[in-house]
């Protein structure tokens, strides 16, 4: 994108902007204390881009957080204390979201060299913006238009990243969503200061680390980050798969390999149509919720993280196993989750993802010679609910990652095969069956078989629905009998 083109997109954004009565309110207040307002940081970067961003972000001369609050109380919106230390807040109006921050000097220029990166050291006075000046004056000391034009990520200075390890991270996450590339001596800089980054709070990583990974390519990413080593700071439990060997199934080592299947999955969440077919469109819709995104790669970087703890040499040096490792794998990633300070929610998600991820793996053998159960077709897709398409889009990628000399030819088209029979069971029985109320109840374990309740009042109900699906009980008699026949 030309200079001239981020210029128009500058005046059309201010423009929009020019009508607000929260900005007309604020500089009003901030002209009575003789205070100066600006349009800073990712407000004016994406501006220049062409977009818009929820949140505006504002520089403010003194007084940020004292001003802030008479803002709110003449909106009648909420004022909220981001930190007083560094003196920032939030006004929450109709929607609207204002952030307020105080120079980190005492003029704007001191302001823009204390921010991160070039890009992001850009600044339009209010004043202006609200009286539609054409041309708008454009505060660029460090070249960030020039920058931007040429996609780089560019340090303002090193010292910077001290001062905030986040930015550290922040780096990579504006490389993955604007598909911009790290300058070399920026590169450098994350590569010397990376270790800083584990003196930041859980949350605050949790909160960057999710906005870098919903990017759509944010897996080529993932690779720079281990080569600077930025990777381990964030999770140190994947250092450990460096080196470790696999079997003839795969050509990777197991750190090389769970990066290739972050890739691929990024591969096959773009495009489900090229590996599935009835089950692409639930993929693809799965894969709209950024949320979805960023679990389903966690799942990604973590489904092998156990092997190191459990790998065993058979007889053969080229021959190792990795029993259970999906269980270990579980186990490790709950700590990792608790430091990051993944919500309940997110943490079981990811566990789904790594205990369930070998499931179709050791189905394939018996689905190949037609002689797949639909006892053991139910189980598997009873065990991926709800995450059913994003289980099996990580199965196709952690095939696609391995492509050793023992992997059978049409792994891919025979996982894609499962996969179209595990959806149709999903929609042809499975739903259908729980659509009607249960032949049998654990009300009914208590009071007719007169069961104590516990943990076997599961398995029971189990059977007599693994029963339903084969077709060898469709009755609440044939259900008792059944039930009566486990307890002998």
């Amino acid at each position: 994108m030309a200079l001239q083109q981020f210029l128009d997109h500058l005046q059309q954004g201010a423009a929009r902007l020019a009508g607000r009565h929260s900005l007309r309110k604020l500089e009003q207040l901030a002209s009575a204390r003789g205070l100066e307002v600006y349009l800073v940081g990712g407000t004016v970067r994406e501006m220049a881009l062409g977009g818009v961003t929820p949140d505006l972000d504002l520089a403010v001369s003194a007084q940020a957080l004292s001003l802030a609050r008479e803002l709110a109380e003449a909106l009648g919106g909420t004022f909220v204390l981001l930190d007083e230390q560094e003196r920032t807040a939030r006004v929450v109006w109709r929607g609207e979201v204002l952030d307020l921050a105080e120079f980190r000097a005492p003029t704007l220029e001191g302001d823009l060299r204390g921010r991160d990166f070039t890009i992001n050291a850009l600044a339009l006075s209010l004043k202006e913006v609200l009286a539609r000046t054409a041309p708008l004056t454009v505060f660029d000391p460090l070249g960030g238009l020039h920058d931007l034009e040429q996609g780089l990520i560019r340090l303002v200075r090193e010292e910077n990243l001290a001062e905030d390890p986040l930015r550290l991270l922040r780096a990579y996450r504006f490389a993955a969503t604007h598909n911009f590339r790290l300058t070399p001596d920026t590169r450098a800089a994350i590569q010397r200061q990376a270790a800083r980054l584990s003196r930041v709070a859980g949350e605050r990583v949790h909160q960057e680390l999710f906005l870098f990974l919903a990017a759509s390519r944010a897996a080529p990413w993932l690779r720079d980050m281990a080569e600077t080593g930025l990777l381990f700071q964030i999770f140190p439990e994947l250092a450990e798969l460096a080196g470790v060997p696999q079997n003839g199934f795969h050509h990777l080592d197991v750190l090389e390999h769970t990066l290739e299947t972050a890739a691929q999955l990024e591969a096959v969440l773009a495009e489900p149509h090229r590996y599935f077919r009835e089950l692409s469109q639930e993929i693809a819709r799965y894969a709209e919720k950024p949320v979805k995104r960023v679990l389903l790669k966690l799942g990604a970087l973590f489904h092998d993280v156990g092997k190191p703890k459990v790998q065993a040499r058979r007889t053969r040096p080229e021959r190792y196993t990795f029993y259970h490792h999906e269980r270990v794998g579980a186990e490790i990633f709950a700590n990792l989750a608790a430091r990051l300070r993944l919500s309940t929610a997110e943490t079981r998600t990811v566990i789904h993802f790594i205990r369930w991820h070998m499931r179709p793996f050791l189905l394939l053998p018996a689905f190949r010679r037609g002689e797949l159960t639909v006892r053991a077709l139910g189980r598997m897709v009873r065990a991926a609910r709800p995450e059913l398409p994003g289980c099996f889009a990580l199965a196709m990628a952690d095939s696609l990652a391995a492509q050793g000399p023992q992997k059978p030819p049409d792994a891919e088209a025979a996982l894609a095969a499962l996969a179209d029979e595990a959806y149709r069971f999903l929609k042809e029985r499975l739903e259908p069956q729980e659509r009607h109320p249960r032949l049998l109840t654990g009300h009914d374990l208590q009071n007719i078989l007169k069961l104590k309740p516990g943990p076997h009042f599961k398995r029971l109900l189990n059977a007599v629905e693994e029963a339903q699906w084969e077709g060898r009980v469709t009755t609440r008699e044939e259900a008792l009998e059944l039930v009566r026949q486990i307890l002998q």
